[in-house]
């Protein structure tokens, strides 16, 4: 379109005010909404007189494609008959037509393009009524909700063998007593569960060589009986309750002593008659050396159904099951943290040795030097003889007094871990009762505080006591003497 000049652009303001006039009338008789341009503004559009002549007869001109600038709109929206607007809906547009106006000025000032002014219109628009709903009135609850609960029950189909240790008259022996361990169908002190059928056993170690290192918060029980292992072993049981005496024949180690099988024979006889608990006879570590003294022991002392101590791979395993076998005795199989290696000991030995005069040792370190280890291999065995397994259903044992072997436990600190001479027999203690989790049938130990401990603990796992006030740390009562 073209621009015709002054002339039809007057014409054209004439044509668009009687056009407003014919507009207004027909708002007011039809209630439409129309758009009013006030008098006082002139308006030029660049449209020729002879297009608008053409359009006069038509009520409506619809334009396409074409920009209309206004500072200003005013809606007249009827509220009578049937087609009127409610005024909640009338303020909510005014309202946010205010809102698209003002966001409209903050775009084009941002856009360098300066403010266009204003109407205000957004801040003096009343925003629409918000519903408020009323929270329900909170009731508080006057008891507690019951729920059942059940402590889930394993299924185990394996159980552990029984083994006898020690021999009483009756049984061709000359002990005072002698113990069964083994025979668990759950897991540790399920007591929930199973009752346990057998208790532990507590051993406390001897040594035949007074020079024998000890930590001083050992040998200060010891001293006077330390050049006579069979007094050493009256101690323990008369003083130390000790259960059982596991004897250790440190003197017939070639770079020790190399004392011969005989003096290993009387070394042992002394102690069973100082005693009549059962005893464990242990070796020096040399497996050549231990078969020799094991066999002569065997050959000499008949029917007390002795706990050797112990048999390994390196030793010759024929010799070593017809030893056991032929002379009535039990063996501990030792091997070092590994369970493929119990399985393959236990599975040789089974073809000399009955499997009810079997023990495990799978080793026991130290808390601190790799108990979780000791401890992960002896569940491991325990849970995989429940499920079944037929080589390693076997009661267990645990050197506990390999936790003096941690320096920690006996060595010169700082005053926050004094007295040494409590740390030693609490390592000792944390290191048994650990592995009395896994368990263990079966406790070499060394300090009569962790023995005494430990039985302690025994105790009550054995009755299934439960704690009085386990809340009163302060006064509880932990047990003993």
């Amino acid at each position: 379109m073209t621009h015709s000049g002054l002339a039809s652009g007057s014409r054209l303001q004439d044509h668009i005010e009687e056009r407003q006039d014919q507009s207004r009338e027909t708002n007011h008789k039809g209630r439409k909404g129309v758009i009013r341009v006030p008098k006082e503004k002139k308006i030029n559009l660049p449209i020729s007189a002879d297009i608008l002549e053409r359009l006069a007869k038509f009520q409506e001109i619809e334009l396409q494609d074409v920009d209309i600038e206004f500072e200003e709109i005013e809606l007249d929206l009827g509220t009578g008959g049937g087609g009127g607007i409610n005024s909640g809906v009338m303020s909510r547009m005014a309202y946010e037509f205010a809102q698209i106006r003002d966001s409209t000025n903050r775009l084009t000032y941002l856009l360098g393009g300066g403010a266009i002014p204003t109407t205000g219109y957004a801040q003096q628009a009343v925003q629409p009524q918000q519903v408020t709903q009323v929270a329900p009135s909170r009731v508080l609850p006057t008891e507690l909700i019951t729920a059942k609960t059940s402590i889930p029950q394993g299924d185990y189909s394996g159980e552990v063998v029984e083994v006898r240790l020690g021999a009483t008259k009756s049984e061709g022996g000359t002990r005072g007593k002698s113990y069964v361990i083994g025979g668990q169908t759950t897991p540790a002190y399920y007591n929930f569960q199973v009752k346990p059928k057998n208790r532990p056993v507590l051993a406390m170690d001897v040594f035949d060589w007074p020079k024998v290192p000890l930590s001083k918060a050992v040998k200060m029980h010891f001293r006077p009986v330390l050049n006579d292992v069979g007094e050493w072993a009256r101690l323990c049981v008369d003083k130390f309750g000790a259960e059982m005496i596991n004897i250790h024949l440190l003197t017939i180690d070639p770079l020790i002593e190399d004392a011969s099988p005989k003096a290993a024979v009387k070394t042992v006889e002394n102690v069973l008659q100082a005693v009549d608990v059962p005893v464990s006879i242990g070796g020096c570590g040399d497996p050549q050396k231990d078969l020799k003294v094991f066999t002569a022991i065997s050959e000499q002392i008949e029917g007390e159904n002795l706990l050797i101590n112990s048999v390994t791979l390196d030793m010759d395993i024929e010799k070593s099951g017809e030893m056991i076998r032929d002379h009535n005795n039990t063996v501990i199989a030792f091997t070092s943290m590994d369970v493929n290696k119990a399985r393959e000991l236990n599975r040789k030995l089974y073809d000399f040795v009955p499997k009810n005069q079997i023990l495990m040792d799978t080793t026991t370190a130290a808390l601190g030097y790799g108990l979780d280890y000791a401890f992960t291999v002896m569940e491991r065995c325990r849970l995989a003889a429940l499920k079944g397994d037929p080589e390693l259903n076997h009661p267990m044992s645990s050197g506990t007094t390999n936790a003096w072997a941690a320096r920690e436990a006996w060595m010169k600190m700082g005053p926050e871990f004094d007295p040494r001479e409590l740390r030693g027999p609490i390592w000792e203690t944390i290191t048994g009762q650990t592995l009395l989790l896994t368990g263990i049938d079966y406790f070499m130990m060394m300090h009569p505080a962790a023995v005494n401990a430990l039985k302690v603990m025994i105790d009550g796992l054995m009755k299934g006591e439960k704690p009085n006030q386990p809340t009163d740390w302060v006064s509880i009562t932990v047990g003993g003497n």
